[in-house]
C-alpha cells in the first residue's frame, strides 16, 4: 500500500526530480546538480521574492479577471474530425491542438479549473475549455514545454495517456510523467537541438530562458524547451514560456523561417524580466525567429499576474502593426489554418470590462497597412 508520503512525492515530483538529476547529467544544460540557462539567471534576494508572493496574495487589482467569461467557440468531435489538415484550435492559455496528417497533437495540456497543485486555491480558470477532456479525439501525441502546473496537469495528462500514443517532453519531464505511471514506451524526452521524427513529422527540442519545478524541493532538476514543428513546407514555432534571449534570433537561422510562431505574451511583470517576456519583447522574439504570423499565447485563461487580464493582448496587437507584424487572435476554440492564416477579431473586447477607446474599424485599417508593409 502506497504510503501518504510516496503520493506526495508522486504528485511533486521529487522522486522523479532526483532519477532526472542522474539521467540528465550528460546534458550541456546541466551543471550536474540542476538545470540552467545559457545566460545566468541574475541573484534575487529572498526579499523580492517575498514581496512578489505578498503582492499576489493581497495587492492583486480586480481587473486581472473578467467581469465576465469571455466567448469561447465550443468544439465538438465531429467538428475536429471535418477539419482539414493542417488546422489550429486554441484551447487556452497554451494549450495548442493541431491537426497534422490527419493525427492529433496537443500542447501543455491543462484542462484543470486551476492552475496549481491544489483544487481550491491557486489561479483560476477565466473561461472553460472549448471541449471537454473527454471529447477530445484519441491523440497520437502530447508535446510539453516545461513541468510548471500552468503546462503540466497531473490528472490532465493521466486522463490522456490512456489514448495518446506519445509524449514529448525536456529532459526530465519524462520522468515525471513514468513516476505517475505513464509507460515509459510512450515517452521521449529530448534536450535542447534534438530531433525526432513520427509520422513524417519533424519535432526538435529549442533553447528558452526560464526555470522549472512543482515544489520547494526540485527547482531546476527538470529542462524547459521551446518546440519546433515541421510538415513539409509547413514550420511551426512553440515557445512554452520563456524570457527574451539571443536564443530566438539562433532559432530562426537555423530552422527558421516560421510560417506561423506561437509565442507567449501574458502573465509578464516588471519584477519577472527573466523569465517571462514583455509585449515588446515578444514582437522582438518573433522577429528574430523569422516568423511570418505571429499568435500570442500564454494569455486569457488563468489569473497569474497582475496586468488587466486583456492588456497583452491590446499591447501585442498594437507593437505588432507598429513593426508590420502580422497577428493572429483567434478566439478559444476558433479554427486556424497554418497554412492561410486568418486576423481573426478582438473577442477580448466582448466582455463587460473591455476597453473602449478603438474601433473595430481601424483596428482592420491599421492590419491593412501591416499587411502592406510586409
Amino acid at each position: 500500500m502506497t504510503s501518504f508520503a510516496d503520493r506526495i512525492s508522486r504528485s511533486l515530483g521529487i522522486a522523479a526530480a532526483k532519477r532526472g538529476r542522474a539521467l540528465s547529467s550528460a546534458s550541456p544544460q546541466h551543471d550536474g546538480a540542476r538545470f540552467r540557462n545559457v545566460k545566468p539567471r541574475p541573484v534575487e534576494g529572498i526579499g523580492k521574492t517575498l514581496r512578489i508572493v505578498w503582492n499576489v496574495l493581497f495587492n492583486k487589482p480586480r481587473n486581472t479577471m473578467p467581469a465576465q467569461a469571455p466567448v469561447v467557440d465550443t468544439l465538438t468531435r465531429a467538428q475536429l474530425d471535418a477539419a482539414p489538415d493542417c488546422s489550429l484550435f486554441r484551447l487556452g492559455h497554451s494549450t495548442l491542438l493541431f491537426k497534422l496528417r490527419g493525427e492529433y497533437w496537443l500542447t501543455d495540456p491543462v484542462f484543470a479549473e486551476r492552475a496549481s497543485p491544489f483544487k481550491r486555491l491557486g489561479p483560476k480558470r477565466f473561461h472553460a475549455p472549448p471541449i471537454a477532456l473527454d471529447d477530445l479525439p484519441p491523440l497520437r501525441g502530447v508535446i510539453l514545454s516545461h513541468d510548471h502546473y500552468d503546462h503540466l496537469d497531473r490528472d490532465t495528462v493521466l486522463t490522456l495517456a490512456a489514448t495518446t500514443q506519445v509524449f514529448l517532453t525536456p529532459l526530465g519531464v519524462g520522468d515525471r510523467l513514468i513516476d505517475w505511471g505513464i509507460d515509459a514506451a510512450k515517452v521521449r524526452q529530448l534536450d535542447w537541438w534534438q530531433s525526432t521524427q513520427i509520422d513524417g513529422l519533424s519535432f526538435t527540442a529549442t533553447p528558452a530562458q526560464h526555470f522549472s519545478g512543482r515544489s520547494l524541493f526540485d527547482n531546476n532538476s527538470t529542462l524547459w524547451a521551446s518546440w519546433v514543428i515541421v510538415d513539409n513546407d509547413v514550420r511551426v514555432f512553440f515557445s512554452g514560456d520563456t524570457g527574451y534571449f539571443d536564443g530566438f534570433k539562433t532559432i530562426g537561422e537555423r530552422l527558421g523561417p516560421f510560417d506561423v510562431t506561437f509565442v507567449e505574451t501574458g502573465a509578464y511583470d516588471a519584477q519577472w524580466p527573466y523569465v517571462h517576456m514583455q509585449p515588446e519583447e515578444t514582437v522582438q522574439a518573433h522577429i528574430d525567429l523569422r516568423g511570418r504570423w505571429l499568435v500570442p499565447i500564454h494569455n486569457g485563461t488563468f489569473d497569474l499576474a497582475m496586468h488587466p487580464w486583456q492588456e497583452p493582448f491590446e499591447r501585442v496587437t498594437g507593437l505588432a502593426l507598429a513593426r508590420g507584424v502580422v497577428v493572429s487572435t483567434p478566439r478559444m476554440g476558433e479554427r486556424l489554418d497554418l497554412e492561410a492564416p486568418h486576423r481573426g477579431e478582438r473577442w477580448w473586447r466582448e466582455t463587460a470590462d473591455a476597453p473602449k477607446a478603438s474601433k473595430a474599424s481601424s483596428w482592420r485599417l491599421c492590419a491593412s497597412r501591416a499587411e502592406g508593409a510586409k
